[in-house]
């Protein structure tokens, strides 16, 4: 395979580690843990694996341990740093016996299931450290949820003599890992499962996950091409660019990328819904800041808009958590077209709802009725929510042209970046932080360990000092709705609106839609001082007042 000039620099660059997994180590166990909600229902589903205590690592005595084999999963969407992972997995279950074998599952939990793997080999690994990407095994989204699934994988793994499988991914995946190590502990197999946080979106993390994977090089790379935008929006000043971030539900990119960037305006769906705002107040808002720059002679500037914010109006909301509830049931799964599930829809929904649903754009409102994910919620990421604002905003602005309380030029161009930055090479900070995650999980693995998820902690220090460990996966969990019925889930973190980095943001942002206040971040850089190479996301500093 041809590589770049950067792929062979950065091939040999030797991803930091927390000075406690720098040798032999220890189990440090803290108190008994409970579920962040519904204690007793998680801890009736999960009773092998409730209630354990986090635990941190810490300099120990050598052990010698025989050759043990170790099977790795990539699930759900790319995330930079994955491969750093698994070369840190790799590294670390051959530090611990050389004879040890690593086996990678192809395409997601569906190579599992499957019987699809190969092993990995040093030259294999080499190839892919500090890369972008997942294509060094492929990635998938089949959810481990059903016994002969269970079933079918520990005949594999009997077959390679894995001992524990290791599952990288977001908070569905992560909650598949929980359901599985569960599953194989009842059974008593004898074969561990750790989860791995990953997610550009942001929202794996709570007290004891400071971040998920990927976030930092993704939202470098969004600020990158917002700050590129930006200087091309100042040189040319004709023109409002409105720039939808991926994010699922929630506003964490959206939100890091205007710290760093400092955009004309960056709407927070979570304050959207906190403050109960309809969708004409959401149009307002901005057509008010284009009104206000026009006044100073300013007709351009930027807007940042997270991907979910549709769902965090409350009349919409209300809206799609019907929609969601209408279309699964039986009936509506058997319709045959568009125009029979658009019809179905408007029969069976709630009279306010109906009027929410037939006051929106005829496009936008087949969005909401026929697009569904693989858990049954609407495809936020397919409305073009950048269109339907930008489109509201001129409609608002022609209007106030007319009573003579505008008199600027509005124009619009439209962007949404998502995939740009799911598989950029990883930050120098991300490909420290994946490979110390997959050296980590082979601790956890050589303490016995399961329904654990790897954690590093303290990353605003330098690498030597993050701090080592595993939380329980059943710690995270609560009960919600997924099509239609109550299960078991990681919690999503959302942006928190009495946390530093949104007070931080908010203290700024008038200041922000009057001037022209850009900042251009340029790059992400590899090589060069600490302070423009190895720093964490704004996000993670001011919430750590570093």
């Amino acid at each position: 395979m041809e590589i770049s000039n950067l792929q062979k620099a950065r091939a040999a660059y030797q991803p930091k580690l927390p000075k406690a997994l720098q040798g032999s180590v220890k189990a440090v166990e803290g108190a008994p843990t409970q579920s962040v909600g519904n204690q007793a229902e998680i801890k009736e589903l999960f009773p092998n694996t409730y209630g354990m205590p986090i635990i941190t690592f810490e300099a120990g005595e050598p052990v010698k341990l025989e050759p043990f084999n170790v099977g790795i999963i990539l699930s759900g969407g790319q995330a930079p740093g994955g491969h750093n992972v698994i070369s840190g997995l790799y590294d670390g279950v051959k530090s611990l016996n050389k004879d040890s074998k690593l086996y990678g599952f192809l395409m997601g939990p569906g190579g599992l299931v499957d019987h699809k793997y190969i092993e990995f080999t040093d030259a294999k690994i080499d190839e892919y450290r500090n890369t972008g990407g997942f294509d060094i095994i492929g990635s998938g989204r089949t959810k481990l949820e059903e016994v002969d699934q269970f079933e079918s994988g520990i005949k594999i793994l009997r077959e390679l003599g894995i001992k524990a499988l290791v599952i990288i991914g977001g908070d569905d995946s992560n909650t598949n890992a929980c359901v599985l190590a569960e599953y194989y502990a009842a059974k008593k197999y004898g074969v561990q499962v750790i989860g791995c946080p990953k997610t550009i979106d942001g929202d794996l993390k709570n007290d004891q996950i400071e971040t998920s994977f990927g976030f930092d090089t993704a939202c470098k790379t969004y600020s990158e091409l917002i700050g590129n935008i930006q200087r091309d929006c100042n040189s040319a000043r004709k023109y409002w660019h409105f720039i939808k971030l991926m994010g699922r539900s929630a506003s964490h990119i959206a939100l890091e990328c205007a710290l760093q960037c400092q955009p004309n305006i960056c709407l927070i769906s979570e304050e959207v819904e906190a403050k109960a705002m309809s969708l004409d107040e959401v149009v307002t808002y901005i057509a008010k800041a284009v009104a206000d720059r026009a006044a100073d002679g300013n007709n351009f500037g930027t807007v940042l808009i997270p991907e979910g914010i549709i769902e965090f109006i409350p009349a919409i909301k209300k809206l799609i958590a019907e929609l969601n509830d209408v279309l699964a049931t039986p009936e509506a799964q058997k319709l045959n077209n568009a125009d029979e599930q658009i019809a179905y829809v408007k029969s069976h929904i709630a009279a306010d709802n109906l009027k929410v649903f037939e006051s929106l754009p005829a496009d936008v409102a087949a969005q909401l009725a026929l697009d569904r994910d693989p858990h049954g919620n609407v495809q936020v990421s397919l409305i073009e929510t950048e269109k339907l604002l930008s489109r509201m905003v001129a409609a608002k602005l022609a209007e106030w042209k007319k009573e003579g309380k505008y008199n600027g030029k509005f124009s619009a161009q439209h962007h949404f970046f998502g995939y740009e930055g799911r598989c950029a090479a990883p930050s120098n900070y991300d490909a420290d932080y994946c490979y110390s995650l997959g050296y980590n999980a082979s601790r956890l693995i050589a303490n016995g360990k399961t329904g654990y998820m790897s954690i590093i902690k303290n990353t605003t220090a330098p690498a030597a000092e993050w701090i080592a460990g595993g939380v329980p996966i059943t710690m995270m969990m609560n009960l919600e709705k997924r099509n239609g019925k109550m299960k078991p889930v990681i919690r999503k973190a959302l942006v928190e609106l009495d946390g530093a980095p949104f007070k931080f943001f908010a203290s700024k942002r008038a200041e922000w839609a009057k001037q022209t206040a850009y900042v251009y971040p340029g790059p992400i850089q590899y090589w060069g001082p600490t302070e423009v190479c190895d720093q964490a996301t704004k996000t993670l500093q001011l919430e750590q007042a570093k």
